[in-house]
Formats: structure tokens, C-alpha cells, sequence
């Protein structure tokens, strides 16, 4: 802690020598394809009128760049176009950036396009409808993002938080557990603290922003090579470490002590390392005898990235991540100060989860290239809770172990069999083990009960084959299949995609996409014991089809418009086998499932979505986003209920604005995010039969009928930057919920009055944090 304080002062002190600071912009430019350099492109700094060539690695370097914001522009013969609209130099950091290039078609009558190359198009050019790209300079901006990818697609349309105090997503009314994280082209566990059981979330992100580069957010229907999903994908990439210069950032704030290196290995290899640690500051607090709060959290996180190129083997990364957490809550044993009867509940929850990988790139002739990952991840996590009776002694009421890990290997062939078609398949084999444990008692005075103790392995394989055909410059037509087959009750699903894109002019896109999916249950739902028997050992997956429909247009190179309209029919949906039963998959979110299954069940999601998007230009940018939807689901007896998760509508604005001093060494900004939207839904309970019989008992015939209140949240960013002599300083200020409303999130039955309560999300919450970049 000392050995900080003196760095801080140190950087601090240096701010007084400052001068006209400039800084370095380099990269490299490749093919969007093949990913392979691409020399004599053109990078120029539009503002400057100052720019480079690429060399035969397809690197570029602008020396003596003043601090600042500018637009860029790379071009070269035979490809697209793409800008760049607000390059940020800074002292403290080169700015080391990566550009891919669409090849044109060349026709026997050229025909000349002007791509935009706007920055929100997907990285992934197997993606075309429903699927965009986000920088990390978004999680920094956004307010109330927090360097949080999750937080940040919030912003998106169609894209809803599930509570404030979890960034776990809701997607077109669909419930977050449908959702897929993959990184560096293989698929990761839910990189999140404080994640439940099946969830896709958590209350803290483990993945830094230190460490990301640009990345993919898709909302529906995926391209072949995305499997095991039935929301979204979040495809995230990790950036390469500087390969030249030895470079630092510290941060620390209300969520944590977060400390990252990124350099060579030596002066004579293109080789980096990039890591992160973060350590919680409420921990520290605690430490220190200062909480702040009744229960105790504590978490950490470790991330690294190496990239190792070579001249003939290819090139390879090792990559992890991994974080720690807990958090308890222990009953005082003096019953005068029980005013709830919550107080008298101690809790203890575990959350821990690990991802190591390695992958390995390499040419293959001149056309073609193979990618392998090998990838290990675990992940455990442990709740208790138990009842402090009157003789202070404890009484569990409920006790939770899960343990899985897996080993994958993915396995992904490109190939550009002409000018006009592209091929992309690839095997992805993993091997899921597992243990769980569940026991609970229903009330105080009944017995505690296993509901489920299995340990076991199974096998899940993927396979995917994708072509890409480009009619002519202005029509680009993608199709191919993906493949699923789960080992453990040998069910497989073979899944048919397709997706056309049109430019019609300049400045309009349409698209059209088709995407039937399908997701694996999680593995506690398949061992569900009843009776001594396994009832949900059969069950097959859960299955969509998504249908997109996608209008842009461009008024600008910064702003534009777009419209998708969507439809999702979901089918053999896992619902309950008893008739006085509506329970559905499609709005479990987390947790283990105490239900016999059948696949008889029905949903359908359908709405339009409008955006209006100015990107970042001149230290401007705003989004405006609107989504009017419906998301419903049917139990086997055919009868039809309003999901969980059917708000109905949703707003999102965000806005920002940079003001720069003079000398543009200092910048000011202020950040601001609206969310107006639908209240979630709710199962009325029966206040006198619960009364009844000591616990909350439901309306099932009435599933989700109550509309929960409209939800309001404003939240403000405010920021000041400033360089120094190789050095830069960030201080900033999120601020949730600024209102302080009090949204409400359920409702739930109190066995203690005998009453019915709500549950309210999160108040105001204030996140200050201070970044040194050197």
C-alpha cells in the first residue's frame, strides 16, 4: 500500500513539469478475411494532414502526434475504406491500434464503393444483421459503465439491465440465462463476481477494460459459427500488450485497487505481455476496521494476455482469467435488535471462477488459415444460509455446492476459395465434469431435503460450416449450418443460418437474417432428483427461430439511423409436467431447477427497434434507442402467459461531451444515461394461503399478471483528464441512480408479519475513481 502512495505522488508531482506533449500512433492493417498484413495502405490523420505507409508486416508509425482527439483514415487498392472518428492521444500511453480491410469486388465494369467504415460495424465479417461492435473507449465513456461490458450494452437497443444490482442482461425479453460468452473464438464461463448458479452475470465484471479490444455484441440471429445460445453472443477480443515500450496504468476507487503492465520481452522479439490484478477496496476497508455495509464482500481478479509471433510456426496467445469472491452475513446474537425478520438469516456465498487458454494461428498457403484453441476453465461456487433461533443456536435452511470444469478444443479453418466466396468451419469438442449439491428445508419447522447430489462427465461437439458469397459489391449473401450433439442423453440439433446484406446506396444498409438455435439446459437441470429418480434426464434443448429484418441509414459518416424488426418463435422450451404448474425455462434466469420437465413448451418474442446514433465527433456523441416488444411464453396446456421479463417498451439515451483546454492537455467531460422502461412481471401471491400454510404460495393460474411499476434511472458521468510529461491522469465520477429512485424489483411474502413486501433495486450509489496512465 506505501510502495502506491508513493507511485501516486510521484506521477502527481510530475504533472507540475508539463510541456507540449506528444505522443506515438501506430499499428497494423490486415485483411478482414484472412487476417494477413496488408502493405502500401494508407494511414492519415486527417486533422494534422499527417499519415504513413504501411510496410510489408502491414505496420505503420506516426511519430510526434500532439495529445488530442483526431479522425483517421486508412486506405489501400483493392479494399474498403475505414475510419477512425475520435482518436484519443494521450501522454501517458502510445496509441497502437489495428485495422481490418473489406476487400472490393473487382467486376469486369469496375464499380467503385465508398465504404463509411463506421466504428459500430461487427468485427466479425460473418455477421450481419443484429450484431454490432463495441470499444473499449464505450465502457470508459458510458456512464455508470464502469468498465463493465455488460453495464455498457445496456445502453443498446433492446437491451435491459435484469436488476441494478447485477449486470446481468435481458435481451428482447429473453431471459439472461440464454446468453453466450466467448473469448478469442472460444467459449469462457461467466466472467463475473458474485455469480449464481446458471446465471450469465454477476455484481462485478472480472474482466478489466485494461485488457479488451474491440469486440462483438450480437442480439439475434447468430452467423453458424456461434453456438449453445438463444439470446446473445458477447464475443470479446483481447488487445495485445505494447510490443515495443514498457507501460503501466493504476487505478483506485470504490471498487477496487486495480494495478496493469504491457511491454516486450525483449528489445529483438515482437512478443508482449499484457496483465491486470485488481484487489476489492471494500476488502481493504474492512481490514481497517471501516464497513460500510452489514454484510462483508471481498473479491480479486487475475488477467493476463501473451502474444508470441513467429516467423514459420504461426503465431500463438496464452490467455486467462480469473477472479475470487465472497461475500457473508452473519446474525447478531442479541435478539433486541431483530426488527426484521431477515436479520435473523446468516448467509455465506463463495463465487469462484478460472479460464486459462491457449491458441495458435498459422497460414496456410496463400488462401487459408487454421486456428486451434485449448482451452480449461472451473468454476465453484458455495451458498449456505441458515436461522438464528431464539437460543441463538443456528438452524440451516438451505445449503448449495457446485463445482464444474471443462476442457475444450476448438478448431476453425478460413478459407478464400475465390474473390467472391469465402469458407469458415470449424469442430469444437468439450468435455463438461461436474459435481452438485442441493438441500433445503421449504419452511422452519420442515425437515431439510436433497433435491439433487450427482457428480459426473459428459461430452458436448459442435461443428459449424459458414460461406460467405459476394454477389457484387453492393450484395453480400452469408448461409451455412451448426451443429450440437450433448452425449449425456445423445440429443443433437442440426441448425440451419442465412443472412443477406444489401447496399443499395452509399448510405443505406439493408439486411435480412435467419438463425435457427438451440441451447444446452444447464447441467443441474438434467440430475434433478424426485422420488429417487432423474425426470429431466431426457430433455432436449431448448430451440429458436430468430427472423431480423434491418434498415440503416446514414445521414453522415457520424450519425445515422437504424431500424430492425424482429420475430422469435421458441420451441421445445422445457415447461413443468404438472398442470397446475407454469413454470417455463424461459424466465429462470439462475438457480437450480426443482421441477419435472417435458419439452412441450412455447414462447415468442417480437417488437422493432429504432436507434438514432451520432458517434463520437468533435468531443459529441448521443444514442437514442427505443424498443417496443413482447415476449410471451406457453405451457404445455396450451395456455399463454406474459414472460418475467415483458416491459413492453424501453428507452435508452446516453450522451457526452468533452471540453478541452487551450492547450488540450486537460479535458473536462460529462456523461449522462436515461433509462425509461417497462415494469418487469410478477406471480400475485395468495396472501391468505400463504398465511395458511407458513410460506409464499402463487397464483399460478394468474403467471406473471402483474405488471411491476415503469422503471426510471438517470445516471451522470463526470470526468477530468489531464497529461502531464509521459504521464496522464483520469479522475472520475459515476454516479447511479442520481434520483435515488426506488424501483421496485418483486414483490415477496414475509413469514414473519404474515404480510406482503417489496423488494426495491438500488438507491443512489456513487463510484469514484482515479486512474494514472504512464
Amino acid at each position: 500500500m506505501r510502495s502506491l502512495i508513493a507511485i501516486i505522488l510521484l506521477v502527481l508531482s510530475q504533472s507540475i513539469y508539463a510541456s507540449n506533449e506528444i505522443q506515438v500512433v501506430r499499428g497494423q492493417v490486415k485483411d478482414a478475411i484472412l487476417q494477413r498484413p496488408i502493405s502500401g495502405a494508407t494511414v492519415l490523420l486527417i486533422e494534422l494532414n499527417k499519415g504513413a505507409i504501411t510496410d510489408s508486416n502491414g505496420e505503420f508509425r506516426i511519430e510526434s502526434i500532439p495529445v488530442g482527439t483526431f479522425s483517421l483514415k486508412v486506405s489501400a487498392m483493392g479494399f474498403n475504406d475505414a475510419t477512425m472518428t475520435a482518436l484519443q492521444v494521450i501522454s501517458g500511453k502510445e496509441a497502437v491500434l489495428a485495422f481490418s480491410l473489406d476487400e472490393k469486388l473487382i467486376l469486369k465494369k469496375e464499380v467503385v464503393v465508398k465504404g463509411k467504415g463506421l466504428r459500430s460495424k461487427p468485427m466479425n465479417e460473418m455477421s450481419v444483421v443484429s450484431a454490432r461492435a463495441f470499444t473499449v473507449e464505450e465502457t470508459q465513456k458510458y456512464a455508470a459503465s464502469v468498465n463493465d461490458p455488460a453495464r455498457m450494452a445496456t445502453n443498446f437497443a433492446g437491451v435491459a439491465s435484469a436488476d441494478d444490482g447485477n449486470n446481468q442482461i435481458v435481451i428482447r425479453g429473453n431471459s439472461p440465462a440464454g446468453m453466450l460468452w466467448r473469448m478469442e473464438g472460444i467459449e469462457i464461463p461467466n466472467p463475473n463476481h458474485f455469480a449464481s448458479v446458471g446465471s450469465s452475470g454477476g455484481g462485478i465484471s472480472i474482466l478489466s477494460a485494461q485488457l479488451l479490444d474491440n469486440s462483438d455484441f450480437i442480439t439475434g440471429a447468430f452467423s453458424p459459427e456461434y453456438g449453445n445460445a438463444l439470446s446473445g453472443v458477447f464475443d470479446l477480443s483481447m488487445r495485445k500488450g505494447n510490443n515495443e515500450k514498457k507501460e503501466y496504468t493504476a487505478q483506485v476507487g470504490l471498487l477496487g485497487l486495480n494495478l496493469a503492465a504491457e511491454g516486450p520481452f525483449s528489445k529483438k522479439s515482437k512478443a508482449s505481455y499484457l496483465i491486470n490484478y485488481r484487489y476489492s477496496t471494500l476488502s481493504i476497508l474492512a481490514k481497517l476496521g471501516l464497513s460500510f455495509t452489514p454484510s462483508v464482500t471481498n473479491f480479486q481478479d487475475l488477467s493476463f494476455h501473451v502474444f508470441i509471433p513467429s516467423n514459420k510456426l504461426g503465431t500463438f496467445s496464452i490467455f486467462s482469467l480469473g477472479g475470487l469472491s465472497n461475500q457473508y452475513f452473519n446474525a447478531k446474537k442479541d435478539s433486541s435488535k431483530w426488527k426484521e425478520s431477515y436479520e435473523r438469516y446468516s448467509d455465506e456465498f463463495v463465487s469462484n471462477t478460472g479460464m486459462w487458454g491457449i491458441s495458435h494461428k498459422i497460414d496456410i498457403g496463400k488462401k487459408s488459415y487454421l486456428k486451434t484453441i485449448l482451452g480449461y476453465s472451473i468454476v465453484e461456487s458455495k451458498y449456505e444460509r441458515s436461522y438464528t433461533k431464539s437460543d441463538y443456536t443456528d438452524l440451516p435452511m438451505y445449503k448449495q455446492s457446485y463445482k464444474q470444469s471443462k476442457l475444450t478444443l476448438s478448431s476453425q479453418y478460413n478459407r478464400k476459395i475465390s474473390t467472391r466466396i469465402t469458407m469458415r468451419s470449424g469442430l469444437i469438442a468439450c468435455i463438461p465434469m461436474f459435481r452438485y449439491t442441493e438441500s433445503f428445508r421449504e419452511n422452519l419447522q420442515s425437515s431439510m431435503n436433497e433435491y439433487l447430489a450427482t457428480s459426473n462427465h459428459t461430452q458436448v461437439l459442435q461443428s459449424y460450416t459458414n460461406f460467405q458469397f459476394k454477389v457484387n459489391n453492393q450484395v453480400t449473401a452469408l448461409g451455412g449450418f451448426h451443429g450440437v450433439f450433448l452425449a449425456l442423453n445423445n440429443t443433437y440439433s442440426i441448425e440451419p443460418r442465412l443472412s443477406v446484406r444489401w447496399l443499395p446506396s452509399t448510405k443505406q444498409t439493408i439486411g435480412f437474417g435467419y438463425g435457427n438455435h438451440s441451447q444446452v439446459l444447464p447441467l443441474g437441470v438434467y440430475f434433478y432428483k424426485e422420488n429417487g429418480a432423474m425426470p429431466n434426464e431426457h430433455l432436449k434443448f431448448s430451440k429458436a427461430h430468430h427472423f431480423v429484418a434491418s434498415h440503416q441509414y446514414h445521414f453522415s459518416k457520424f450519425l445515422k439511423l437504424k431500424t430492425e424488426v424482429y420475430y422469435q418463435s421458441l420451441y421445445k422450451i422445457p415447461v413443468s409436467i404438472y398442470d397446475s404448474s407454469t413454470f417455463s425455462m424461459l424466465n429462470v434466469q439462475s438457480d437450480y431447477v426443482r421441477e419435472s420437465l417435458q419439452n412441450k413448451g412455447n414462447g415468442a418474442n417480437y417488437g422493432i427497434e429504432v436507434s438514432l446514433e451520432k458517434l463520437l465527433a468533435r468531443n459529441f456523441y448521443y444514442m437514442v434507442a427505443l424498443s417496443l416488444y413482447e415476449s410471451k411464453y406457453k405451457t404445455a396446456q396450451s395456455a399463454w402467459y406474459d414472460t418475467r421479463f415483458n416491459g413492453k417498451h424501453l428507452l435508452n439515451i446516453v450522451a457526452g461531451k468533452d471540453f478541452n483546454s487551450n492547450s488540450k492537455k486537460r479535458t473536462f467531460g460529462i456523461h449522462i444515461k436515461n433509462v425509461y422502461a417497462g415494469g418487469y412481471r410478477s406471480t400475485p401471491i395468495d396472501l391468505a394461503t400463504s398465511i395458511a400454510q407458513s410460506k409464499a404460495v402463487y397464483k399460478q393460474e394468474k403467471a406473471y399478471s402483474e405488471k411491476l411499476p415503469n422503471y426510471f434511472r438517470l445516471d451522470l458521468r463526470l470526468l477530468m483528464k489531464w497529461n502531464a510529461k509521459r504521464i496522464t491522469h483520469t479522475l472520475s465520477l459515476d454516479v447511479q441512480n442520481v434520483t435515488n429512485t426506488q424501483n421496485v424489483y418483486d414483490r415477496y411474502y414475509d413469514t414473519e408479519s404474515a404480510t406482503l413486501k417489496t423488494y426495491y433495486q438500488m438507491g443512489f450509489v456513487p463510484i469514484l475513481n482515479y486512474k494514472v496512465e504512464f
